[in-house]
């Protein structure tokens, strides 16, 4: 979970308003005033003012910063957020960003504004390039899908131009430096260019920004030019840009990013991007935008969730209050977030707001009426059992992600197509990386085989977790089983070692167990069975197909198998 470092003195000023006097604030009451956005206090420095919080919420990156904070804290004093005019449509653009083409195949998104008439002080500077670190480090899955540039307004002639340069094209001095490079020499030399190169390293062109006097801005996602990229204290006049490979992510960064300098007492002009082929949201899309869709919820939903009755007028009292606009129907109400969040996923999200804007301690709470003795389900202790024993017979442990991507669980394991290949995929989802849940174990198997190639051979490998299984006659479409996968690498494995490892299992499991031939599209034709028990197949065994080794690289033979311990547990 991010942790920030916030000045209380600026703190204070930003919990009042720009242009209103600020007033001390104690720590007990900040303290109380944390709960509201998941906030926990972790260091006090009397003599510098510096406060270190640490927020618990991943969704909400506008609250990363002492804007955010102070922001949602002063929605809740006031009763409900006041509008910022700059998210508004307006015919007309003062200025504008051409993405020239070919952009796609890099880095095709981005986003911009500029700020005047906030002048730039030490501790706010300190806080911009913080949120700047924050967004892009975590949101922007360090720069990979996000990455943000600050720059001195005055300096840039519009419109600017977005587009690919041969890697020695360009020169300009980058900052942290004193002498001009080329984007190939940054790469090489510049400390952020070692960093973050990867994410360009195999383009034959490279992106720059660029003004109408064809002045460098700054070679995104690395690092900006000095002459215009170096903000300073006392500055009040900002160019803002955010670039990436998620239109939505990056728009929704700048969104943020230019709610805090009006928070400071900016006034944001946006920025009109022209592209050369549509998008999402159109071929002109302007920037800051308000993206955001409502949702209706019923409150009963709310009321049920809760365990208590509120009525439709504290409830929207509540969402109001947390910075949403509502609009009230008969049991219902129609929530929107603010421009600056995008993160109402689920009616959850709603319920969880309208908890957090009341107060926990506004919920009497209700002692269970039923005490019982708690125990083992007997899945676990199946589950226990056979961790146990695979230790037990020389293999090792591994926990990974239920989540991944189609890549992975289908088609690296040539099942694409097939009823094998069929996953539940995330709805509204942030990345292709995590997109779908498991169907079975031997992906998260190879994946961690993949990347032990230096570790010395044997490689006796197991997981008991959980997967989700597709299934239409389930209430929720989707059934999720506890399964355990095994494998062994290494240059002369054979079905036979990995047969002998599951004979062991069933015997100590005290199970009886018959194998079938089976045609899996992950094992080699007559190298696979189906594991069999009272008639019902639990799971599969088999060597591992060539191809499938070749998708992941891995260099030596594999062996494995997976059983399904729910329905082991169930027959027995």
């Amino acid at each position: 979970m991010p942790t920030i470092t916030v000045f209380k003195d600026d703190l204070e000023s930003l919990l009042n308003g720009a242009g209103t006097a600020s007033r001390a604030v104690s720590i007990e009451q900040l303290e109380e005033w944390l709960m509201l956005v998941k906030g926990e206090l972790k260091g006090h420095n009397i003599e510098t003012g510096e406060l270190r919080i640490e927020l618990q919420d991943s969704n909400r990156p506008d609250l990363w910063c002492c804007e955010g904070i102070a922001r949602q804290i002063r929605i809740k004093q006031q009763g409900g957020l006041k509008p910022y005019s700059f998210f508004a449509q307006e015919p007309k653009s003062p200025h504008y960003l051409i993405v020239k083409p070919g952009m796609e195949q890099v880095r095709p998104y981005v986003a911009a504004c500029t700020a005047k008439g906030y002048r730039v002080t030490e501790k706010g500077l300190a806080q911009l390039i913080q949120t700047q670190e924050k967004l892009a480090d975590i949101f922007g899955r360090k720069r990979k899908t996000v990455s943000i540039g600050i720059y001195q307004l005055r300096n840039i002639t519009f419109p600017v131009t977005y587009e690919l340069v041969k890697p020695d094209e360009v020169r300009f001095t980058p900052l942290g430096m004193e002498a001009a490079m080329t984007l190939s020499e940054i790469l090489m030399v510049h400390p952020k260019g070692l960093e973050y190169g990867p994410i360009l390293a195999v383009k034959s062109l490279l992106p720059i920004l660029r003004d109408a006097k064809n002045q460098p801005l700054s070679f995104p996602p690395i690092i900006n030019s000095r002459e215009i990229g170096e903000v300073r204290v006392g500055d009040d006049e900002l160019f803002v840009e955010v670039t990436g490979t998620d239109l939505l992510m990056v728009i929704l960064s700048l969104n943020i990013f230019s709610t805090n300098l009006a928070d400071r007492g900016a006034t944001i002009e946006p920025v009109e991007i022209r592209y050369p082929t549509g998008t999402m949201l159109g071929k002109r899309v302007k920037t800051p935008q308000d993206f955001g869709k409502s949702k209706t919820i019923r409150i009963k939903a709310i009321e049920h969730a809760l365990g208590q009755e509120l009525g439709e007028t504290v409830v929207r009292q509540a969402l109001e209050a947390y910075g949403y606009g509502v609009s009230a129907k008969k049991g219902s109400v129609n929530a929107k977030l603010p421009p600056y969040r995008h993160d109402m996923m689920h009616t959850m999200d709603i319920v969880e707001d309208v908890a957090m804007s009341r107060g926990y301690a506004e919920f009497t709470p209700v002692m269970p009426v039923q005490f019982t003795v708690g125990g083992l389900s007997g899945i676990e202790q199946v589950s226990d059992r056979s961790r146990e024993l695979m230790v037990g017979l020389g293999f090792q442990e591994i926990i990974s992600n239920i989540l991944g991507s189609p890549d992975q669980y289908s088609k690296f394991m040539r099942l694409d197509g097939t009823e094998w290949g069929r996953t539940v995929e995330v709805d509204n989802v942030m990345s292709l990386s995590f997109s779908c849940l498991r169907q079975w174990m031997l992906p998260s198997l190879l994946r961690i085989e993949a990347a032990s190639s230096r570790a010395f051979y044997p490689h006796r490998l197991f997981e008991a977790g959980d997967v989700a299984i597709p299934d239409s006659t389930h209430e929720l479409g989707s059934r999720t089983e506890t399964v355990l996968g095994a494998v062994i690498a290494h240059a002369t494995t054979h079905f036979s070692e990995i047969h002998s490892s599951l004979d062991v299992l069933f015997y100590y499991l005290g199970e009886e167990y018959s194998l079938e031939p089976v045609q899996h599209p992950s094992f080699l034709e007559g190298r696979a069975g189906c594991i069999v028990v009272s008639g019902k197949p639990v799971g599969v065994i088999g060597e591992v197909h060539p191809e499938v080794l070749e998708r992941w690289q891995i260099a030596m033979p594999v062996v494995a198998f997976d059983v399904n311990l729910s329905q082991l547990a169930t027959l027995g």
